[in-house]
């Protein structure tokens, strides 16, 4: 093994002595795109990316938007100087800096001080946040996990930007070889000892949290003591989450045992060998196919350690009509156009008028403005249009009419960039890998769970598995069927959160050939259907004769179509692929040969799964993934599989990252009671940071109107950040007129009649946004009234009002800021003092400007945590009504707009 290069050189200077910022040559940025500071705190850059996006699962968009990554250091910091080391960590050029000459303080004097001094690293630094946020963290300040755990004493200040360096850094090491063991020797000699406690706190949590030395690397493996330590761990699940953790679980020590019911490991993930006589023909991907963006992937990492290149699925998708024909490219164009404007229509709707969006369905909301703008009017331009409602149903593994309007793309924020790929000779090579040496006892097929305050109890048939805890990876399908009776039943917060999340249904047909018939430069192909009830059914096909050994294709069928397939004959189905592949390839000239084998799929009727993924259906949303990975039992019972992981549902590396988390989770538990320590249960995220910010806002630094601003006071700059509230009062008449014209122009008047009704019941509610110090003083001078104030802040300053969720982590750290300097003052009044103001009826659609919704968004939501000694004591317990309302009325999506200041211009 090559050795590793040698370490790159750190300095401690002060802020003052940072060199000027140089002029960023990234080409992929577009300058007149990007905000500047006086426009939005949020952001100081962006960095260009192409990335392909994760709702156009089947069909790569034509034109793959600009991925633009705001990166910045965090500015709540007391620190004058803060700003300088923004402007050079983040805006210097994207290749590798040029050393910088600067003498390291080696043997400080015992009084100085190192509140100032700035950790520089000789590599580019704005490389090393980029691979961090490629990691899933932001790319410079701490994630909610990382609040959470505690990894810093205080939030904002120089100690979380060195913190953040350092942590940034040891990823990027590790990423340079992911098949080495990253030590903390490999750090100690050149990061001074005084910074040593951040380098442990760092290297600590990423380990233990799986974010670095995870996988199937020799080294990594080495790791994996010989005998167990610690107590005995049951999983119940052997898929990717359960694989994840029980490697995991055996490297920190504990003794593992998995209980798959199943005769094989994987899941639903499941690589078929299709053999032709005693020969493998092709390795068929009869489950989860395709790894959706590389830019961080875990399981890219891990087919890295296996020595395996990964296949870029093209971009190359054409389209054949029902009778085989190539679908006109200009007709195509039209459609697809007005496809993403539909798309758009619905999520300007769900902006605009808030909770009751929870309640209506995506599809609702699409064929409402489908009829109002009369696209797709003819019977080819309908085939088309439904095509795109498939391959949308197919990347939700869900029914339109069944995804829930405000939430159905939560997801798409976090969506990992790069390419997507297919892993040559299937995603079984993955699962082989991560199951060596793990005990798996198959065909286990668990049946109760017991769970209390002294271990667990696992039943499989009339076998009794006892443990210290217990991971339950099982899939949502599983959960919502009953399949699993739990010893005290789980808690209804639980239960509803299974009632409420959708999981949907893929199905395939696998075909092995005899031969290749098709277009080798193709990876896909699509084709129209006749009737808008069958739009799913080999929808899309997907040629794997470059990566599965032989020449096989594999047709999909979603939505509705899927549902039915569970009940056609297998050779009804291969018969009627057969037509669709003769009526595209005969008329060329070319033969179809009748396959030599084939398989079908019937994931929905698997007793093991009862469908394919999750998804967000109507009435659910993104807190319903928390709400089921939440853990039981006092730290005895967990839970993990893609339907717990917010950030990335329905994937792949959505499972096996949550497993990793877990496994942290309970060590974290584990460790605790070793030493006698009672984990509190803290109250949830929402709660403290709206109780926090509740707080804050009973004495504002600005009122005004129905406005109010809090900042920090200690920072002066007009750049520096600040946070503004509005406070939305009962609706007025106007809304109902406005309403009246709205349900006419429609033809769908229930779902108007959903929101009318919604805003003639609600109440009082609160909105917030991110501005500069500046642009909050500029706000309070506009004359005319809220109206006119609330006109300048969305059409002026381009900035959009959210609920308390979508803040994101930046204004966490800010609100731990300003509540660490007011420190125990305490607030003019006890109670919330709520003024009556505009009606929500004025936050117009119109106003709510947004790009084109395939795009990726990356904009970093998060409920926030902020550690309890940060807390006025007793405050998470009054949280306030309309703080509890706010959450649920808004959305938590943050709905970016085409305005330069928008705090995210991206998109699915």
């Amino acid at each position: 093994m090559d050795p590793p290069p040698p370490p790159p050189q750190f300095s401690l200077i002060p802020p003052s002595q940072l060199p000027p910022p140089q002029q960023d040559s990234n080409p992929n940025i577009q300058p007149d795109s990007i905000p500047n500071w006086d426009q939005n705190p949020n952001l100081t850059h962006y960095l260009g990316l192409s990335v392909p996006k994760k709702r156009r699962r089947g069909r790569s968009q034509r034109n793959p938007a600009l991925f633009r990554s705001p990166l910045t250091l965090n500015t709540s910091s007391n620190n004058a100087n803060s700003n300088d080391l923004t402007s050079y960590a983040i805006t210097s050029s994207s290749s590798v800096a040029a050393p910088v000459s600067f003498s390291p303080i080696k043997n400080p004097p015992p009084s100085y001080d190192f509140s100032d001094e700035i950790i520089m690293i000789n590599k580019e630094a704005k490389t090393e946040a980029m691979i961090a946020l490629s990691a899933g963290f932001p790319a410079d300040s701490l994630s909610e996990e990382e609040i959470e755990t505690g990894v810093i004493p205080v939030i904002g200040g120089i100690e979380q930007v060195n913190y953040t360096l350092i942590r940034n850094h040891i990823i990027a090491k590790w990423r340079d070889n992911v098949s080495i063991w990253v030590t903390k020797k490999m750090f100690t000699d050149y990061i001074p000892l005084h910074y040593h406690t951040l380098l442990d706190s760092a290297y600590n949590y990423l380990v233990t949290h799986g974010y670095i030395n995870f996988g199937v690397a020799s080294p990594i493996k080495d790791k994996t003591p010989t005998e167990p330590s610690k107590p005995g761990v049951i999983i119940i699940g052997a898929g990717l989450a359960g694989l994840a953790a029980a490697r995991q679980l055996m490297r920190f020590g504990f003794k593992v045992t998995v209980l798959e019911g199943r005769k094989r490991a994987g899941g639903r993930v499941y690589t078929k060998k299709m053999e032709v006589g005693s020969r493998v023909g092709a390795a068929a991907e009869l489950g989860g196919s395709v790894l959706t963006g590389t830019l961080g992937n875990p399981l890219g990492i891990v087919a890295r350690q296996l020595g395996d290149v990964l296949h870029k699925v093209r971009d190359k998708c054409p389209l054949y009509s029902v009778d085989g024909k190539p679908v006109n490219p200009d007709m195509d164009m039209k459609v697809e156009f007005a496809f993403n404007r539909l798309l758009d229509k619905a999520s300007k709707l769900r902006q605009s008028m808030g909770e009751v969006s929870v309640d209506v369905s995506l599809g609702a909301a699409l064929e409402t403005f489908r009829q109002v703008y009369k696209d797709a009017v003819n019977d080819e331009e309908m085939k088309l249009f439904n095509w795109h409602l498939a391959n949308l149903e197919y990347a939700n593994a869900g029914l339109l009419s069944h995804l829930s309007l405000a939430f159905w793309d939560q997801d798409d924020p976090y969506d990992m960039g790069g390419d997507h790929c297919f892993l040559p000779g299937g995603n079984g090579k993955l699962v082989q890998a991560l199951a060596e040496n793990v005990p798996i006892l198959y065909e286990k097929t668990v049946h109760t769970i017991r769970y209390g305050s002294d271990g667990v109890q696992v039943i499989a048939g009339s076998q009794v598995f006892e443990g210290d805890m217990a991971l339950c990876t099982v899939p949502l399908g599983v959960l919502k069927k009953g399949s699993i009776k739990f010893i005290p039943e789980l808690p209804q917060r639980k239960l509803d959160g299974i009632k409420r999340l959708g999981f949907g249904l893929l199905n395939k047909v696998a075909m092995l050939f005899p031969h290749v018939f098709w277009e080798m430069d193709l990876d896909t192909f699509g084709h129209l259907s006749d009737e808008p009830s069958r739009r799913g059914e080999f929808f899309l096909f997907y040629s794997y004769a470059t990566v599965a050994g032989g020449p096989l294709l594999i047709a999909l069928v979603a939505g509705e179509a899927a549902h039915k397939f569970e009940s056609m004959p297998p050779t009804d189905a291969v018969t009627k692929v057969l037509q669709i592949l003769k009526g595209i390839y005969e008329p060329k000239g070319i033969n179809v040969p009748e396959p030599i084998q084939t398989v079908c799929t019937r994931w929905g009727s698997d007793p093991f799964c009862f469908g394919s993924y999750s998804n967000v259906a109507v009435g659910a949303s993104g807190d319903d993934y928390d709400i089921l990975a939440e853990s039981v039992g006092d730290g005895r019972l967990f839970f993990a599989g893609e339907a717990t992981n917010r950030r990335y549902p329905a994937t792949m590396h959505g499972a096996f990252l949550s497993g990793l988390r877990e496994a942290a989770n309970m060590a974290h538990h584990a460790n605790n009671r070793s030493m006698n320590v009672k984990v509190e249960k803290a109250p949830s995220n929402a709660h403290t940071c709206a109780s926090l910010l509740a707080d804050l806002f009973r004495e504002p630094d600005i009122e005004f109107g129905s406005f109010s601003i809090i900042f920090a006071q200690k920072n002066a700059d007009p750049k520096s950040p600040a946070i503004l509230r509005v406070t939305f009062g009962e609706p007025k008449k106007k809304y109902h007129e406005v309403a009246k014209q709205d349900q006419q122009q429609h033809s769908n008047k229930l779902l108007f009649q959903q929101l009318q009704s919604h805003f003639n019941q609600q109440q009082q509610l609160h909105v917030y946004t991110l501005l500069s110090r500046q642009q909050a003083l500029d706000l309070r001078e506009v004359r005319g009234g809220d109206e006119m104030r609330l006109n300048h802040l969305c059409e002026k300053l381009g900035v959009k009002l959210v609920g308390r969720k979508g803040l994101g982590l930046n204004a966490d750290s800010l609100i731990a800021s300003i509540k660490a300097e007011r420190g125990n003052r305490k607030p003019v009044s006890t109670s919330m003092s709520l003024k009556p103001g505009l009606g929500v009826s004025k936050l117009k659609a119109g106003i709510m400007k947004r790009k084109i919704i395939r795009k990726a968004k990356v904009v970093k939501k998060s409920n926030g945590s902020i550690p309890r000694t940060s807390m006025n004591v007793g405050s998470a317990s009054k949280v306030s009504e309309e703080n509890r309302i706010i959450d649920q009325v808004l959305p938590d999506v943050l709905v970016p707009g085409n305005n330069q200041n928008d705090l995210s211009n991206s998109n699915p």
